[in-house]
């Protein structure tokens, strides 16, 4: 009896083994995969961060534009890109930061297309027709790569919380990551008076 007795612990140690490797590493590739997906996000918002200078420039163009607006875009773009968040470490607090950082960018650049608005000589430039067409792109792939971030992070989420899977994302240190949530302000419809 003892030597079956030994064999079915060796049988079973086996096949823990076996299981917690094969859960290793699909955590490891669920990791990756919410690395690559956030690296996509950085790209997108480099992007915009990229065509500020020279939407700030075409801008400055105009005569008498209004320097604090420029000013403040400028201000909002070098805010956003100082924040830095390491991927295998995203906490929902460090997003909101990174989030809340874009969000200031995105309402100065806002601000800055709406006041162009009083600059016919400006709007009818091909730079600044072609810089506005290019940031709008930009906003859509922003959009896009932030809704696959969060795909990619629920799906990673799901694999450490499932048991018996969470046993072993506890063993290995695995954790949930944050994702991006709508803003509260967004929460508001905007109200439109004609």
């Amino acid at each position: 009896m003892r030597p079956v007795l030994i064999i079915a612990l060796a049988i079973f140690g086996l096949i823990a083994a076996f299981s917690g490797c094969n859960t290793y590493n699909g955590f490891v590739d669920k990791d990756v995969e919410v690395e690559n997906a956030w690296a996509n996000v950085q790209s997108d918002y480099q992007r915009r961060a990229d065509l500020i200078p020279n939407l700030v420039a075409t801008v400055k163009g105009a005569a008498d534009f209004e320097q604090s607006t420029i000013t403040a875009v400028t201000e909002a773009r070098a805010r956003a890109t100082s924040i830095q968040i390491d991927p295998s470490n995203i906490t929902p607090e460090k997003l909101k930061a990174f989030q809340a950082a874009q969000g200031e960018l995105s309402s100065s650049l806002g601000r800055l297309l709406m006041v162009s608005e009083n600059y016919p000589d400006l709007k009818a430039t091909s730079a600044f027709r072609d810089l506005q067409v290019q940031l709008e792109g930009t906003e859509n792939r922003i959009k896009v790569a932030r809704n696959k971030f969060n795909d990619t992070v629920s799906g990673y989420n799901k694999s450490v919380r499932r048991f018996p899977a969470n046993f072993w994302a506890n063993i290995f240190g695995f954790s949930d990551k944050a994702m991006f949530e709508a803003e509260e302000s967004s929460q508001n419809a905007p109200k439109v008076e004609f």
